[in-house]
């Protein structure tokens, strides 16, 4: 693969096309041909997408006791995904009418291991309802793995919108997130249609994991491997701003021509801004990845070109939404994926406006 380890940053990536692998998510089912594969799912996941644009409807159910719901987050993060995810869950599960306990946790991502691993046991061992963890490490697999063989609990995956193909018959309940890979299209789209062919181009992963397979590997297939662009390196980061702007002044001085830099999330793409300002290449284009309020700033400053935003609160709500399904005996889908928006620092103020009141609908509250 073309990554390059970063805890401070090491050497360059090499650029040869033999040493990329064409299965960019192996072992897993891409979100559109999971739905393509069973019409059935299908079918319950646009259920749930109308419904998630829709006003919320009172559950229909009686509930004797209050469900014990459990979240552990890589919260700890500039992006504020995860914080308005959580803010948007409880907002929806109270206009619901949904009683519930909800105990959740931020850590840092790619950090605090020991912390995820207290809290998810806890989480186990009080036999809670619903547990909302993510998938993005090996470390991450066996736990889950351990919870959907050995526990009754409800394991809700949030950021994974492809389902682990190995998981068939004990799956989670709820496969959650934007798909990344649906993002990562349109900004190469984006990158297609701005910068000539035959241009170089920098990638900064997220931490090593799924995020920097499913953003960072598909980006390089598509645009290198099946396009006229050339990789001139790539950096695992830390998932911090520091470790972007260590990656992205690497980057730059390896390679001065290099046309653009894709940033696999809102800190490193921060962090790349960073090194190209005091650089002074503000030609160098960047991308954000989420369009959080950070990058939406970024954006109307200029420092940031174009971003992927993702219509946030859905997955809050359809969290909700699910969880309302499942105590009304109704059956829920086992994938769900948000909407995005192509935003660009050519957009009018007003429209950018217009898309945080649609993303940000409950988590403005």
């Amino acid at each position: 693969m073309y990554k390059t380890a970063l805890a401070v940053v090491l050497s360059v990536a090499t650029s040869s096309a033999s040493a990329h692998s064409t299965q960019v998510l192996n072992g897993y089912w891409q979100y559109d041909d999971f739905l393509s594969s069973s019409p059935a799912q299908k079918t319950l996941t646009d259920e749930l997408s109308i419904v998630v644009r829709q006003p919320p409807q009172l559950l229909q159910v009686k509930q004797d006791d209050a469900i014990s719901i459990s979240v552990v987050y890589p919260g700890q993060q500039i992006s504020d995904y995860w914080v308005r995810n959580i803010k948007a869950f409880e907002t929806r599960l109270d206009k619901l009418g949904v009683k519930y306990n909800i105990n959740q946790v931020f850590t840092r991502p790619n950090v605090d291991v020991r912390q995820q691993s207290l809290s998810l046991l806890e989480a186990v061992k009080n036999n809670t309802d619903y547990l909302i963890f993510t998938l993005d490490t090996t470390r991450h697999r066996k736990f889950i793995e351990h919870v959907l063989s050995s526990t009754d609990t409800k394991l809700i995956l949030q950021n994974i919108t492809t389902p682990v193909r190995a998981w068939a018959d004990q799956h989670p309940f709820l496969y959650i997130g934007f798909d990344h890979i649906r993002g990562t299209e349109a900004l190469k789209k984006y990158y297609k249609e701005t910068v000539p062919a035959g241009s170089k181009y920098s990638v900064l992963y997220f931490s090593e994991g799924y995020v920097s397979d499913a953003r960072g590997d598909s980006f390089i297939e598509d645009m290198t491997h099946h396009g006229d662009y050339s990789l001139s390196s790539s950096y695992y980061t830390n998932a911090t701003r520091e470790s972007g702007y260590k990656a992205a002044l690497s980057a730059v001085k390896k390679d001065p021509d290099i046309s653009f830099i894709y940033a696999c999330s809102t800190d490193v793409a921060l962090g790349a801004v960073d090194a190209l300002k005091e650089l002074n290449r503000e030609d160098i284009l960047v991308n954000g990845w989420g369009g959080g309020t950070a990058e939406l700033n970024a954006i109307s400053e200029g420092d940031i070109d174009v971003t992927i935003m993702r219509m946030n609160d859905d997955t809050g709500i359809a969290m909700a939404e699910a969880i309302k399904w499942d105590l009304e005996g109704k059956e829920v889908p086992r994938v769900y994926s948000g909407d995005f928006e192509l935003v660009t620092k050519t957009d009018s103020a007003e429209k950018i406006q217009y898309l945080k009141q649609r993303a940000f609908r409950y988590s403005d509250q």
